[in-house]
């Protein structure tokens, strides 16, 4: 229905049809009311579900549990919250204070930008359901293997000292209110904040994608980055390095590369990058570690980045 009403606006309204701005304006118009129609429906559906998963309860979730058990969880979690790399400090120093393992907190820092409701649904909608799905195990496999491979180079010693004086204190848990009307405006809640918070990337990231589906030739970017090596996946993973986006804003983008003959591979390992290993992500998380831990952290996603992008471009043909 978002395409057909693109159509009716730009081709049969405007009559821009055939034309390289009246690609653009389509591709526009189609993919900004699809991801903002699919954000407010799903954040509004998991709010509904999601009232009593505050980041401090997702702490008292992982508390006190078996090294392997907290950091499935952690993954888990993770992967239906709704923090974005702005929360990780105050994330990282929670989990800390609350005494989870440094370990476990790396997994669910990994897991938390790459892996989310909303990014999974507009995703599903550009490669389909089984790609996706198995996009989200590779994610949360790399989260899952991303603490125990740290937490062997004993981290806490790179974690800033300030961080292990903090005591939060254990805040007391306000009675909740579980009835229905409290659920629907804690979700109207979640839609404006995180609507509110990423809209500016939804327009940025369909904006591009809109230049370079109608203006770029597809023969220029698939000789630039389409033969799927492993050059090309380094390539990728460093050229997302420098942005900054959500999921769900770099999306268009990933979509239009697809068009254009980029690999499928080398798109989401791009698109990782973007999301996980930005500058801005770093430069927020070195506020509360060190140099060589951050290192190692950035170190790790990069390289995993690039073995799953060659993963999936070897899994294209079969699949």
């Amino acid at each position: 229905m978002f395409e057909a009403f693109a159509n009716w606006l730009i081709y049969d309204l405007a009559g821009l049809q055939g034309t390289q701005l009246g690609a653009a304006a389509q591709f526009f118009v189609m993919d900004v009311t699809k991801i903002l129609f699919l954000l407010t429906l799903v954040i509004y559906l998991m709010g509904l579900l999601r009232a009593l998963l505050k980041p401090e309860r997702v702490r008292e979730f992982i508390r006190n549990r078996g090294n392997v058990s907290s950091r499935f969880m952690a993954v888990g979690l993770g992967a239906v919250t709704p923090f974005c790399s702005c929360s990780s400090v105050p994330l990282f120093i929670g989990f800390v204070e609350a005494g989870i393992p440094l370990g476990v907190t790396l997994s669910f820092l990994i897991a938390s930008p790459m892996v989310n409701e909303v990014a999974i649904v507009v995703l599903a909608s550009v490669i389909g359901w089984k790609m996706t799905l198995i996009y989200v195990v590779t994610g949360l496999t790399v989260a899952f293997i991303g603490g125990f491979v740290l937490e062997r180079f004993k981290p806490e010693r790179w974690v800033e000292e300030y961080v292990w004086k903090i005591k939060m204190g254990e805040a007391q848990m306000e009675a909740e209110d579980n009835s229905m009307k409290a659920r629907h405006e804690y979700a109207v809640g979640q839609v404006k904040e995180i609507v509110g918070r990423i809209w500016k990337y939804v327009l940025i990231g369909v904006g591009v994608g809109s230049i370079m589906h109608g203006y770029v030739p597809k023969e220029f970017i698939a000789g630039f980055a389409g033969d799927g090596s492993l050059l090309s996946v380094i390539g990728a993973v460093l050229v997302g390095v420098p942005l900054y986006s959500d999921a769900v804003g770099i999306i268009p983008i990933a979509e239009v590369l697809l068009q254009k003959g980029v690999p499928l591979g080398t798109v989401l390992a791009f698109m990782m990058a973007v999301v996980a290993l930005s500058f801005p992500e770093m430069l927020i998380l070195r506020k509360v570690v060190k140099w060589p831990l951050l290192a190692l952290y950035a170190g790790f996603l990069a390289t995993s980045f690039v073995i799953v992008g060659m993963l999936f471009n070897s899994l294209a043909g079969i699949l």
